[in-house]
């Protein structure tokens, strides 16, 4: 068999999961790549081409075969090249016929040996973060000891706000031990298990055939506030289901269970409590009201929800799109604030929202802004620090805010898998009018916004996303309105 730095990548992104590098390897069907994977590719390969850009002179070895590639990139470090694009090695793992291989970006020269770096958009390397970085690394380091029979000189990681972070080089033990336990996984006979996850599973092709399993089996995994090291600790002991979980143990017993926490056992604790009354929701499909509901009683509020790119995607940590509507007994018209297309454009977007927040104080006085989540408290601290704040009112914004997540949460539990807005709006009843939606399909839309020359093209996508951003704040509104039925 032949292993490579993308089967670490397979069993860590987007979260560590055995089962996912078992039923690659035994060619399980995957959903395709959606618009946003494709797009995290492309500006990948972009912030890579960028690099290679600031080398005058490199040798290029993107070219042939990669048994040729392999010997062309040893010649080349033989001879003494500054810069090798896309260089090739190939090893034996350790007491075993099968091969390994590794590509790195770049290999460069130094005055006494030669620096192996590679090219991501995350903007931190470190391992807890980025595990599968700092393993690819090592995995470089690893074979180009294998090959040239000296360490590398040092390894790099060019992040994506260009900055370049170092990774210690441990000899490849890491890096060689995860690849022996990938091999492990491929010759298995039977599927792993492996908990699902709300956000784990996000971004990965075999998301509904895991949850479609775990679902029909009543995994304790789909419990909401039941994590991954709780979910393995459970199994060990023998419970694997939610009507065992109900049926084994007490909010005492539950809350002694020693799970793994990175290195560490540690105890479920205090989460022992939520962990069962989301197990009893979901084994008896009904919500339960665990405490009042303290909404706020004024007879207008403000739906406040924004669109934002990860830094990742831009230079900044950057809100494009600021959306607010009053509802209630004197609604408003929706108020959307974006982020210019020029380079002042974050700067605008921001006092733009700051003016269509100054009008809906002055006609409504201290109005609630309700939200979904701290997202939007968090992305107004940070354009307070960024650009300031005319005449106090993102402060006052700030001290009118409420967390309606937070509220629900607290009073309420219910028959669901995951507390977004995405699926409360559901039970609320609240349908959308628009097929593609979600906070990755407005990022992938808003960049194909920023990217394109054509006008009416851009106002096109522009449109579609203040329409999703409209219908954020309506299910918002749907959900407040539920909630208060039940006050």
């Amino acid at each position: 068999m032949r292993f490579s730095a993308s089967d670490i990548y397979s069993l860590f992104s987007p979260e560590k999961c055995e089962r996912r590098v078992f039923l690659r390897s035994h060619h399980e069907p995957e959903a395709q790549p959606g618009e946003f994977d494709k797009l995290i590719v492309e500006l990948g390969q972009r912030h890579e081409r960028n690099h290679l850009l600031s080398f005058k002179h490199y040798v290029d070895l993107r070219e042939g075969k990669l048994e040729d590639r392999a010997a062309r990139t040893l010649e080349a470090i033989k001879e003494g090249a500054e810069v090798i694009y896309q260089g090739v090695f190939f090893a034996k793992l350790p007491n075993s016929s099968d091969e390994v291989i590794g590509i790195p970006d770049f290999i460069l020269k130094e005055d006494n040996g030669y620096t192996i770096r590679d090219c991501k958009l995350a903007r931190h390397a470190d391992e807890k973060k980025h595990p599968e970085i700092v393993l690819q690394l090592q995995f470089y380091g690893w074979l180009f000891e294998q090959c040239l029979h000296a360490r590398p000189h040092a390894l790099e990681v060019y992040l994506g706000d260009q900055s370049i972070a170092q990774i210690s080089y441990d000899g490849g033990t890491a890096a060689i031990g995860q690849i022996m336990e990938i091999r492990n996984l491929y010759s298995m006979s039977e599927e792993p298990y492996s908990p699902v996850g709300w956000s784990k599973c996000g971004g990965c092709g075999f998301r509904e055939r895991c949850w479609g399993i775990a679902k029909n089996s009543s995994d304790v995994a789909i419990v909401y506030d039941l994590d991954q090291g709780t979910a393995k600790a459970l199994r060990d002991e023998g419970v694997s289901s939610i009507d065992q979980l109900l049926d084994r143990f007490d909010v005492s017993s539950l809350s002694e269970l020693k799970r793994p926490r990175g290195a560490k056992m540690v105890k479920v604790g205090t989460a022992a409590d939520r962990i069962l009354l989301q197990a009893e929701a979901l084994n008896s499909g009904k919500e339960r009201l665990i405490s009042s509901l303290e909404l706020p009683s004024a007879r207008n509020l403000v739906m406040f929800d924004l669109e934002g790119l990860p830094p990742q995607f831009d230079e900044l940590d950057k809100v494009y799109l600021w959306g607010t509507q009053v509802f209630g007994q004197r609604p408003g018209e929706y108020l959307p604030a974006l982020a210019g297309f020029g380079e002042d454009g974050d700067r605008e977007g921001w006092f733009d929202f700051l003016g269509n927040a100054e009008g809906i104080f002055a006609n409504y006085g201290d109005i609630p802004f309700v939200h979904w989540h701290h997202y939007e408290t968090t992305k107004v601290k940070a354009y307070i620090d960024r650009y300031g704040d005319r005449d106090g009112v993102a402060a006052r914004v700030l001290n009118n805010c409420i967390d309606l997540l937070k509220i629900t949460r607290q009073s309420l539990v219910l028959p669901v898998y995951s507390y977004s807005l995405k699926v409360i709006e559901g039970l609320a009843g609240f349908e959308r009018t628009m097929e593609d939606f979600g906070g990755e399909w407005s990022i992938a839309q808003y960049i194909k916004a920023v990217e394109t020359e054509d006008e009416a093209l851009r106002q096109e996508i522009m449109d579609q996303i203040l329409r999703y951003n409209e219908e954020d704040l309506k299910a918002t509104w749907a959900v407040f309105q539920w909630l208060l039925q039940k006050v």
